[in-house]
């Protein structure tokens, strides 16, 4: 193979991981090990592991957690049964919920003190739909498809307001959400899409990414929605697509008779890893690296109070 490689821009940590990652590593710097997190903090598994070597301790129950250690939810979000659990259990928490998956909750929570149910867009078992579905007893229906839509039963219409988990496919959720107006015409949406800027800015790179290469590559781990979605979308566009969790995962054939191999990494992947199969890909003939234009990301979100260093003056 004698490729050119050329790399989607914006690609890789958005704010909301930045932030997730820096609460565990300065809370471990402020505390000192073990620092307990319920599930994964972001969906990678280099991320985890590497915090895991540095002391936390990934859970899912919190009764695994000893009274008075420090607790971490990850970025996905969790309900509140699960907030009220930790709080009655004394734990010294920490919310490194992403704070774009936090507007949806309040939103949910002002919109249901107005009397209205929900139809959340979103994966049925991730941890982020779990966590906004459970922050009402119900009245919350959950769609994951078109077809899904016809089967909703709101106990009312009058008052139905439309929320989505933040690293959809933008165009699938578009679909589902027509098929939502199409049945629910005064459905209530929300102000701003709720599918966050940086999976929509990553989606938006691959899909000027997909038609100028031959295969893609996108480093991200099994778990990670916005990574699946990159794939599936570099596919939906006709351009061969693979998911590596490593360098090592890479495998020769899929490059076969490619000139140019398009690189991307979802949300929750670190720079680290494309690097490590930039080099892999340079190993198995690639000559040269180029970046395509695309957005320049700033948004930067600040630690919670309690875990700023001195000179952090961001406000909280």
């Amino acid at each position: 193979m004698t490729s050119d490689i050329v790399l989607a821009e914006p690609r890789g940590f958005c704010a909301g991981v930045d932030r997730a990652i820096d609460i565990v590593e300065h809370a471990l710097a402020k505390f000192g090990r073990p620092i307990y997190v319920r599930h994964e903090i972001v969906h990678n598994t280099y991320v985890v592991n590497d915090l895991k070597d540095k002391g936390a301790i990934f859970i899912e129950d919190l009764a695994e957690v000893p009274p008075g250690a420090t607790l971490i939810f990850s970025a996905h979000g969790v309900s509140r049964a699960v907030q009220h659990e930790a709080e009655q259990r004394g734990f010294r928490i920490f919310d490194a919920t992403c704070p774009l998956v936090t507007k949806v909750h309040v939103e949910v929570a002002k919109l249901h003190k107005e009397g209205y149910e929900f139809i959340m867009i979103g994966h049925k078992g991730h941890p982020e739909v779990e966590g906004t579905m459970g922050q009402l007893e119900g009245g919350i229906h959950l769609v994951e498809d078109e077809s899904d839509v016809a089967k909703v039963q709101p106990a009312q219409t009058a008052k139905l307001a439309v929320v989505t988990q933040t690293t959809l496919s933008v165009d699938d959720a578009a679909g589902i959400l027509a098929a939502v107006k199409a049945r629910f015409p005064s459905v209530r949406e929300p102000k701003q899409q709720d599918i966050c800027y940086a999976t929509q800015n990553r989606q938006d790179a691959v899909k000027l990414l997909s038609p100028q290469v031959d295969v893609v590559i996108v480093v991200g781990s099994p778990t990670s929605s916005n990574s699946n979605r990159l794939r599936e979308l570099a596919e939906r566009m006709g351009t061969p697509a693979y998911m590596v969790d490593a360098a090592a995962d890479l495998q020769a054939q899929w490059l076969q008779g490619a000139t140019r191999v398009g690189l991307t990494a979802g949300a929750s992947a670190p720079d680290v890893l494309v690097q490590a199969v930039i080099a892999r890909l340079r190993e198995l003939g690639a000559v040269s690296v180029r970046s395509l234009p695309g957005v320049q990301e700033t948004m930067k979100f600040p630690l919670p109070k309690g875990l700023k260093a001195d000179n952090d003056t961001e406000a909280a």
